[in-house]
């Protein structure tokens, strides 16, 4: 089982929400994802400026064995998206929960992140 950190909030589809001091939302896919799609070959990211809600796609993956789609875990208005991914897809193999973050949120309602799986529940999901 990979690890996972303890201030991450996820959807059971697998992505993970971290709630910023400034308020904002950073989302990108678990170690647990990653590990299930293999080398990661691209990345599509959303556009900067783009309204997403809660559990609606916002990005697309594809590795070496399927294209996924990357859904938020909550609502409101993309603000910044890791660039480097478009030149470097494999950084989310190597560091999902650090330097493989896929865009930033600012939430319309941060009560939100409350609806998603604790780090806990989360393992759960990836047990079965």
């Amino acid at each position: 089982m990979s690890e996972i950190p303890g201030d991450l909030k996820f959807l059971s589809s697998h992505e993970w929400a971290r709630l910023e001091d400034d308020g904002t939302v950073t989302v990108g896919i678990s170690d647990h994802a990653q590990d299930l799609l293999g080398d990661i070959v691209f990345i599509e990211l959303p556009e900067v400026g783009k309204e997403v809600e809660a559990e609606g796609d916002a990005a697309i993956v594809e590795s070496v064995k399927a294209a996924s789609d990357v859904y938020t875990p909550i609502s409101g208005e993309i603000i910044e998206v890791n660039s480097a991914l478009e030149e470097q897809p494999e950084t989310v193999n190597g560091s999902p929960y650090d330097d493989g973050w896929f865009f930033k949120v600012k939430p319309i309602n941060v009560d939100e992140m409350s609806d998603l799986l604790s780090p806990e529940e989360y393992s759960e999901v990836c047990e079965d």
